[in-house]
């Protein structure tokens, strides 16, 4: 119960801190911590049943989508970035994607490409744009209201129309890792790492609950659609590797395979991946990252959301044994599986641990805390309290 209070704790200040709550304030939109903000809303609505955590959760969606759905306000352009009227945008907001939320503009194609600069620059992250796919479809579990389960399902359409591209050589598609406002052309045309495990997670997720929808008439699933979407994914990710030394991805490698394991058993999705190597692969960087000894430096040398990101997906492990009640027997671990899965649990004291140095006062005094404070604290808020994203469903 103590960290569902530090948890509504920093909830509430990064409302307020954020314009959520304070009509005077102007919104301060960011997409990849408000994903991990939905999130929590609704793991506090579920914890508490108070209605005042599911109507920050309904309040944060609008919010994003009017502000990252249309054009900043120190672009040259205005209006929705789908192009839709007002009316046509406030139905379809994520038609065009969403903006991540930096503060310069985006790079115009008559400028230089500058490495350090592009970081922050406006534009559209394709695993932003999945996690909040996610966020949405969490929101229409909840809810039970279709149109968010919509929303994620145009959002994905759009993504990956504009994300995805098929090379000269290879057969499979790619996927370029930054993309202009508009979806018009690639700001950073590598593939990122995880960016096709990503996109394959989130659409099958949006497919899995799909929402009848009695009153619309829009049929009993709303995300039978993505078929090509689900295949060309799939597609990447054959043959691929996921270990990395980054710890933020790794805890996004725990999160994704801790979310393909609680989607129904007996379709062929996880093709091409397999279980087994998606743990080792985690395992590698769990270990790789406490190698790297810095847990022992100091936190003007440590970046925290970095760091919350591992421990939100290590505490993953610590649900996996409740899958199979939870799915009527469905998930049942191979030996080798279970094996791995109690090497990562070993790691069970880790996200405690990180989780109690970030909570210190003097380390939120450091400058690597206060120069990304929003997606510091709802992190480690989803640390705290990790059910709301997580859990599927």
């Amino acid at each position: 119960m103590q960290e569902t209070a530090k948890c509504l704790a920093i909830m509430h200040d990064y409302a307020q801190s954020t314009g959520l709550v304070d009509g005077s304030a102007a919104p301060r939109r960011y997409l990849w911590t408000d994903a991990f903000a939905v999130c929590n809303f609704l793991g506090l609505y579920r914890l508490t049943g108070r209605q005042i955590h599911l109507d920050s959760a309904r309040r944060l969606v609008d919010q994003v989508h009017f502000v990252l759905g249309r054009y900043a306000d120190n672009d040259w352009r205005s209006g929705w970035i789908s192009g839709l009227d007002e009316q046509a945008g406030y139905e379809h907001p994520t038609a065009g994607g969403l903006r991540i939320g930096k503060k310069l503009p985006e790079r115009q194609a008559h400028e230089a490409f500058d490495d350090r600069l592009e970081w922050e620059r406006d534009g559209q992250y394709l695993h932003y744009l999945t996690k909040w796919m996610q966020a949405l479809t969490r929101m229409a579990m909840v809810t039970g209201e279709t149109r968010y389960h919509r929303w994620a399902l145009e959002l994905a359409r759009a993504a990956h129309a504009g994300f995805t591209y098929r090379p000269m050589v290879g057969p499979a598609r790619r996927m370029y890792w930054k993309m202009s406002v508009d979806l018009s052309r690639p700001l950073v045309t590598s593939m990122g790492q995880h960016d096709p495990l990503d996109a394959l997670v989130a659409y099958l997720e949006i497919r899995a609950n799909g929402i009848p929808d009695g009153d619309s008439g829009e049929g009993t699933e709303l995300g039978d659609e993505l078929g090509d979407e689900i295949a060309d994914c799939q597609a990447m990710c054959a043959g691929r590797g996921w270990a990395t030394d980054d710890p933020l991805g790794t805890g996004g490698l725990l999160a994704d395979t801790f979310c393909l394991a609680q989607l129904p058993v007996g379709a062929d999705w996880w093709e091409p991946l397999k279980l087994s190597s998606l743990l080792a692969d985690c395992l590698a960087g769990v270990a790789a990252f406490v190698r790297s000894g810095v847990l022992r430096a100091p936190a003007t040398h440590r970046l925290a959301f970095r760091e919350l990101g591992l421990a939100i997906g290590l505490h993953a492990i610590e649900r996996w044994s409740d899958l199979s009640a939870q799915q009527a027997g469905e998930f049942v671990a191979t030996e080798e599986e279970q094996t791995q899965l109690e090497s990562l649990a070993g790691y069970r004291d880790l996200p405690a641990a990180i989780e109690a140095f970030w909570l210190q006062e003097e380390h939120q005094q450091a400058d690597s805390w206060r120069d990304h404070l929003d997606i510091n604290r709802v992190m480690l808020a989803t640390s705290l309290a990790p059910d709301g994203y997580l859990l599927v469903g």
